[in-house]
Formats: structure tokens, sequence, C-alpha cells
């Protein structure tokens, strides 16, 4: 495994991984918590050096390899360090694939690079979407003591499935949330999309995915709902699933 290379952003050493390659490119981005390191994106590194296809992935701060504290971190500032990455490492089409929060990472990206007149993406894949997660799936389920946490204490802590650390949520990141929504109408990312969507997912329903779909009115979008498939989405029919859709993709953008 090669060290990463960092690259500062607002002055946080970000972690990069970097595969070189035939366009589209892929640029994979993680979910909250996760780590450029997972499964997920381990397999499609492997895949994408087979195919002499250039991969990208870093860190987020405060995640990984990177720098900064995890609970400094909020959606603008994540999807800042990813613009800068994107923009410092990646030429010509590529493929954003965003896992569950990556996701809502991605869409945005989609809107501040078209924004700027960087028509650049090829298309998305996104698993477990997350998009608006902090409004969608967070807020409405809040319990008392939650909400005096947030106020009184700035974040509140929930044990987390995936490691021995629990999952913070911070008040930045909740406000932060409500100014980056993406689901609030039709969304337009003038490239095709493929979901795939675990039936067995206990933190993304499938009807956040659905409710994505519904408001993916121009592009040329696939569901594919997963039988049994949990939110990691990391079994071996899963990741088979997973390169099957990134390799259809940069087939079809190629």
């Amino acid at each position: 495994m090669t060290n990463p290379v960092f690259l500062d952003v607002d002055g946080t050493n970000i972690a990069v991984r970097l595969i070189a390659g035939a366009a589209p490119g892929i640029v994979w981005l993680g979910g909250y918590k996760s780590d450029m390191l997972g499964t997920k994106a381990e397999t499609l590194s492997q895949w994408a050096e087979e195919q002499g296809r250039a991969f990208l992935r870093h860190d987020y701060s405060g995640h990984g390899e990177s720098g900064g504290a995890f609970a400094d971190g909020t959606i603008s500032k994540w999807l800042a360090e990813s613009l800068a990455v994107f923009r410092d490492y990646t030429k010509g089409k590529q493929i954003l694939v965003g896992s569950s929060m990556g996701a809502w990472i991605a869409l945005r990206m989609v809107q501040e690079l078209r924004k700027a007149g960087e028509n650049r993406i090829a298309g998305l894949v996104l698993l477990a979407p997350a998009p608006d997660f902090t409004a969608e799936l967070v807020e409405p389920v809040l319990t008392k003591a939650q909400k005096r946490d947030l106020k009184e204490k700035g974040f509140f802590e929930e044990p987390s499935d995936y490691s021995a650390e629990p999952y913070i949520y911070t008040r930045a990141l909740i406000e932060d949330g409500r100014a980056n929504l993406v689901m609030t109408g039709p969304i337009d990312t003038h490239c095709p999309i493929h979901i795939l969507q675990g039936l067995a997912d206990p933190d993304v329903p499938s009807s956040h995915a659905l409710k994505l779909v519904s408001l993916l009115p121009a592009d040329d979008v696939t569901l594919s709902l997963i039988p049994g498939g949990d939110h990691r989405l990391s079994r071996p029919q899963d990741l088979d699933m997973l390169v099957r859709a990134v390799d259809a993709m940069a087939r079809q953008a190629g």
C-alpha cells in the first residue's frame, strides 16, 4: 500500500490516494465516519488498477489519515475539501461514486461544478444514498435528551454499529446541513445515475432512495434494490454489483 499524498485545504492536510489511468476516471466519496481504505473503496481501487482506469479517493478532515477534528466537520467543509481534491487531481471526464453521505457530497459537487462552468461529471453511482440525512433522517427522530444535548453541549452521541467509537452529531453539522439540502425540488445532474440500495438497510431506508429517484426527472436513472442488502453493501455479491455498475457507467461515458 503506497502512502497517501496530502493536499492543504484551508490549513488542513487532506490525505489523497490516486491511481493514474484512462478517463473517465473514478472518484470515490466515502460516508460519514468512513475512511478511504474501506472494503468498497479498496475493491474499486483494485478493479481500476486492473482496468488501467484513473481512480481518486481522499479522507475528509477528521476521517482516516487526514488532519482536523471530526467534530469540526460539516457538509460545507467536507464539500470544499472534495472539490479541492477533485480540481487538483483530475483531468477530463469523471464518474463520482458516493456512498451514504458521500452521495450527498457528490450531488452538491455536481451543483457547484456546474455553477462554475465545469461540466466534467459523466455519471454518478450512488450507494445507500443519504443526501440531506441531517434534516431528513436525524432531525425528525431526535429525542428530548438529544435536543437538550444539542442546545447545551452543541452535540449528541449515539452508539455506532460500525465502530467502538460513538457517532457524534454536532449542532454545526445539523445547522450547516440545512444550507446544503438537495432534496427540496427537482435535481438536475445532466448525467446518468445508478443508485444501489439495500432493502435491509437499518440506517437509510429504501424509501429515501425512492424519494431521491422521484426528484431526478431529467436524467437516465437506474435504481437497483438489493434484497438482504444492508447499509454497508459490502457482501461479495454487493461488491460485484458495485463494480459492474461502475464499469458499465465508465464504458457508457467513455
